[in-house]
């Protein structure tokens, strides 16, 4: 590593002893030199201003200056027999100059040495520190170090496998590779050829990074890191030139391993540019593909590469003897996010009541980074409200945050606006209550969050490797529930269910052209929701006619009127518990499982709120149920008889 800094340092070396020399010819260029009979001349003609005599064993050197015509200064010097006679007589003509006689053998050859040197040493050092400061250690205007990898190789990486939960599968598959690099014999003896590269794929957050790291913690062998984008730059070459060259550091310091952050940035498809192809990219890749199973053997180097769009890269970068293996990191199970969150709970100070178990049931659909996410913000909100571990209600707080952002709780509603959403929210309730295949009920409240007026947690009874007809039906009916019960309490429709009926259109969308789930039988019309690549996909030509597609869109409406109304009929039947739990949600906010369960049964929950806030007093006095629920009818005739009369007054 010292020897390629000095290399470096040579070409600025040579150009500073380049300025040196020219500066040594200019300054010696300035003094003339005499001989005995100019130098007498010189003396009787000019005016000498300064000069000085250095009488040696054989030779006297003269030195002196005086001024020209022109006004500037000469030098001369000149050096004669040292005679005697000679000495008085330049003496004696020297005299009425300023002059200083100087004994030759008294004077140090050192010192006159390190005169003439130190200041060529000071300038010298002056320059190479400007061009150090110009092009240093980890700039980029290093010329000879442009095209150099820009690979690291890492060390002292603590992570280890244990820090890795609910991916055991994974673990396994890696574990395999650990033990290659250690035992290379022992798969040689079996005549087994282990992967050149190993491709993790999955969402963002599920730890394809993190399992990386712990392969790099579990293994003895050099690791070098790098993301894909590191290797593209706007100079065509440059990128290939960088896989190259950490090919060859790889290949110095093998069996070894290479980890490729983000592979899709360099790895996408050839040829596949919107507009016209991207040749630094190209040719990058290209040298990628080479390197790993090209006319050179690069016999123990491991690459493991990270992305989560396998549908971009290039054909060839996945073919066997490139990328063997591929492995789908996905989203944990229930079992697996209790791991995780075990993990990451070991430096948090959590309550002892505090079970895992249930909050890991809670959070389906949960990455590995949101559940840690989930701990952090919990153990933030204890800090803030000076607690001294981590209660449950923080926790319950944080999930909300994770998944709808901070509570808006100076975003006030008016008595109107604020009884439309507690009975939206409620039929949303309602109907995961009494629909056999549906989601649910974890947790209901109006309070503001994100971009939503309240909102539903609503988990799945169990969670399914796939959902049947059914279930997607069911999910259907419960997006409907919302916008059912405006329509049945209210007579009227709001804004707030834009969201569920975005969903409910994907769901049936994807139930009449992906999973075949209608009378257009089991045909596949549409790609689904996947991610477009611009540079493939853009030119691609529908595949469904006109009448195709008036077809889908009356499949479409079928469903939606179907689930729709199989929602009213639920609500209509559960009118009673729907009124109660909305009557409850405008009281007290928020509900939880357990108590959404009580005020159906017509049970108080007022005692949870008063120990909820402190042994206060609840925000409004509690009503009997049974005055609840005659009231609600009341209300509820008077309305109709009022909707019975104006829809008469319209005919």
């Amino acid at each position: 590593m010292k020897k390629n800094r000095l290399v470096n340092y040579i070409p600025y070396m040579i150009v500073t002893l380049f300025l040196l020399i020219l500066f040594n010819m200019n300054s010696t260029s300035s003094t003339k030199s005499l001989s005995y009979g100019e130098l007498i001349k010189t003396i009787e003609e000019q005016k000498i201003e300064e000069s000085v005599v250095t009488v040696g064993s054989n030779i006297v050197e003269v030195q002196g200056s005086y001024k020209a015509e022109q006004g500037n200064t000469i030098v001369f010097t000149s050096k004669i027999p040292a005679t005697e006679e000679q000495i008085d007589n330049i003496i004696d003509l020297l005299s009425e100059s300023n002059i200083n006689i100087v004994d030759a053998n008294s004077k140090s050859v050192w010192i006159d040495l390190l005169s003439s040197i130190v200041p060529f040493i000071i300038i010298s050092g002056f320059i190479l520190f400007m061009f150090n400061k110009m092009g240093g250690q980890g700039s980029n205007a290093k010329a000879f170090e442009f095209s150099k990898s820009r690979a690291r190789l890492e060390g002292n990486i603590k992570v280890k496998f244990s820090d890795v939960a609910g991916a055991d599968e994974e673990k396994v598959e890696m574990a395999e590779i650990i033990e290659y690099l250690k035992y290379p014999k022992k798969f040689a003896k079996m005549g087994a050829r282990i992967p050149k590269g190993i491709l993790l794929v999955g969402p963002p957050g599920t730890g394809k990074t993190l399992l990386a790291k712990a392969v790099a913690g579990e293994a003895d062998v050099p690791f070098y890191s790098i993301s894909g984008s590191d290797f593209v730059e706007m100079f065509v070459g440059v990128g290939a030139s960088r896989v190259r060259d950490m090919f060859k550091k790889a290949q110095q310091t093998s069996p070894c391993m290479i980890f490729i952050d983000e592979i899709d940035a360099v790895g996408r498809q050839r040829g596949a540019g919107f507009g016209g192809g991207h040749d630094e990219r190209e040719q990058t890749l290209n040298q990628l593909l080479v390197e790993m199973d090209g006319i050179q053997d690069n016999t123990g180097i491991v690459i493991i590469a990270a992305t989560n769009r396998p549908d971009v890269l290039d054909p060839a970068l996945l073919r066997p003897g490139r990328f063997d293996r591929q492995i789908t990191v996905s989203l944990p199970d229930r079992r697996g996010r209790r791991e995780i969150l075990q993990v990451h709970a070991r430096n948090k100070k959590l309550d002892t009541e505090i079970d895992l178990d249930a909050l890991a049931k809670r959070t389906p659909g949960f990455s590995g980074a949101d559940l840690e996410n989930v701990l952090n913000e919990a153990a933030i909100l204890a800090v803030r409200e000076k607690s001294d571990v981590i209660h449950m209600s923080q926790l319950d707080e944080s999930i909300d945050r994770v998944l709808m952002g901070p509570a808006k709780k100076s975003r006030t509603y008016d008595e109107k606006t604020k009884k439309l959403v507690a009975y939206h929210e409620s039929g949303h309730a309602v109907i995961g209550l009494f629909l056999e295949d549906s989601t649910v009920v974890q947790k209901v409240t109006i309070i503001p969050r994100g971009m939503a007026g309240g909102y539903n947690l609503m988990t799945p009874k169990d969670e399914k490797m796939m959902n049947t007809k059914n279930d997607l039906l069911a999910s259907i009916t419960g997006y409907m529930g919302g916008r059912t019960a405006e329509e049945i309490f209210f007579d009227d429709i709001s804004t707030g269910a834009v969201n569920d009926i975005e969903r409910a259109t994907n769901i049936a969308r994807d139930m009449v052209t992906l999973y075949g789930m209608s009378d257009l039988g089991p045909i596949k019309y549409d790609a689904g929701n996947q991610n477009v690549f611009l540079g493939r996909d853009y030119n691609s030509p529908a595949n469904v006619s006109g009448q195709i597609a008036f077809e889908i869109d009356q499949e479409i409406r079928k469903i939606i009127d179907g689930c729709h109304k199989h929602a009213r009929t639920i609500l209509e039947d559960h009118k009673d518990e729907l009124i109660m739990l909305a009557e409850a949600l405008m009281e007290y906010e928020t509900l939880t499982a357990e108590q959404i369960e009580r005020v159906v049964k017509g049970e108080s929950i007022a005692e949870d709120f008063i120990k909820t806030n402190g042994n206060k007093e609840p925000v409004k006095e509690e009503k009997k149920v049974e005055e609840v629920k005659e009231t609600a009818e009341i209300k509820e005739e008077v309305k109709v008889e009022e909707t019975k009369e104006a829809r008469g007054c319209d005919r």
